[in-house]
Parts: C-alpha cells; sequence; structure tokens
C-alpha cells in the first residue's frame, strides 16, 4: 500500500468498458495497468489507446506484455487472419458465441494479472467484462468469474486477491453514462474489431458501442468510416 490507496490491477484493453473500470477504479486505488498485444488485428491501436487511458486516470505503472500463443493457436477472427471479421446482424448479437471469440483468453490475462499484483501488493484485480448487450463471450459471464476467484484463493500465497468485474451486469448505455459521470476518457479508446485508423462501423463491437452512445443520448467522439 502507498499512501492513503490500496493498490490495484486493472487489465486494460484500451477499449470503452476498460477505460470507465480504470476510472472506477482509480477512485479507490493506485493503479497498475496492465494491457496485453497478442496478436489481433488492431494490436497497435489497442496499445496507444490503452496507453493514453492509463496516463488518464493516473495510473502509478503501465505493463505492456506481448504473447504471441493466440496468433499460433488461431481459431479467432482477431487472432487469424483467414477469418474475417463480419459485420454485425442486430439481432444475432449475444445468439451464439460469434468468431471473434478468442479462446480462453480471459483466464491468461487474469492469471498474469493474480501474477503481477502479487507482487506489486495489489489486493484487487478489475476487470471491464460485461456480460449485458455483449457479444456472448463465455469468458464475460459472472459465473466464469466466480470460478477464478476460487482459484486465486486456492492457488496464491495469501489468496486474498479480489477480482473486481464492476460492470459486467449493466447495459452498455449504462455503463457510456457512468463514463461521462466519471470523466472516462473515451476520445481515447478504441473498439473496432478491424480497422486502426477510423473504425469500421459495421462489427460487432462498433455496433453496440454506437448504439450504447445513441442510447445514452451522446455522441461517440472516436471517428469512423462509415
Amino acid at each position: 500500500m502507498t499512501g492513503l490507496k490500496p493498490r490495484a490491477v486493472i487489465c486494460l484493453s484500451g477499449g470503452m468498458d476498460s477505460a470507465v473500470c480504470a476510472a472506477l477504479a482509480a477512485r479507490e486505488c493506485e493503479v497498475y495497468a496492465l494491457h496485453f498485444s497478442y496478436g489481433q488485428r488492431t494490436e497497435a491501436r489497442e496499445l496507444k489507446s490503452a496507453r493514453g487511458v492509463a496516463e488518464a486516470v493516473g495510473a502509478k505503472q503501465f505493463l505492456h506484455l506481448e504473447i504471441d500463443l493466440f496468433r499460433r493457436i488461431g481459431g479467432s477472427a482477431l487472432t487469424d487472419e483467414t477469418i474475417a471479421v463480419p459485420a454485425a446482424v442486430e439481432e444475432g448479437i449475444g445468439a451464439s458465441v460469434p468468431v471473434t471469440y478468442v479462446p480462453f483468453r480471459n483466464a491468461h490475462f487474469l492469471s498474469a494479472a493474480v501474477s503481477w499484483a502479487e507482487v506489486v501488493g495489489a489486493r484487487k484485480i478489475y476487470i471491464g467484462a460485461v456480460e449485458q448487450d455483449s457479444s456472448g463471450y463465455p469468458d464475460c459471464r459472472p459465473a466464469y468469474y466466480e470460478a477464478f476467484q476460487e482459484l486465486i484463493r486456492r492457488g496464491t500465497k495469501e489468496g486474498d486477491i479480489e477480482v473486481a468485474t464492476p460492470l459486467i451486469h449493466m447495459r452498455k448505455r449504462e455503463i457510456v453514462a457512468l463514463g461521462l459521470e466519471l470523466g472516462a476518457p473515451f476520445n481515447l479508446t478504441w473498439s473496432c474489431y478491424s480497422e486502426q485508423g477510423r473504425a469500421c462501423g459495421v462489427c460487432e463491437s462498433c455496433v453496440l458501442r454506437l448504439r450504447a452512445f445513441a442510447e445514452a443520448g451522446t455522441v461517440d467522439p472516436v471517428p469512423y468510416a462509415a
């Protein structure tokens, strides 16, 4: 612990949800931001966004980890160039696990976050997982994090590190509203699955994001091609 604030590790993707999660964490904790480059299509743009968000919320440290296993394993449109990123179909979002799902990705992210938390003395790990209004990824469900919490309890030195998922039951429009209240740096974030200059506006992540800003009654500050 440093000063009056406890330490926390935040898994920071550079996207909208993780930025709001980081802003929440920074209110109560000294933030240690963790970002992964794992061969995703928008790797460079996500790293730029994550660095910007970390700086904006006053993160004490920014740890950038590069892992190659997801690119080599493939099986996801985010990491395998032979699989196209599909345009979203509104009524189909969340109905089944999409091709943009990266197999068991969040377990790897959380494992590294727990390791770093043990080293820096953090007792909480924040991750911006969202189940509602989302793509239907199995590693964004509450039960997933409950199970991982038990793994931490049994497999770490003290067993007292908590995984915090403060957004998991929220609607996307509620996350936007909360972010505006907190002053989250939405202008620095990136959510598009396929483009790095201007967001495509048609992939599932873009559609969910644009809908959330519209329902919250405000304008998304990032540039779109369409």
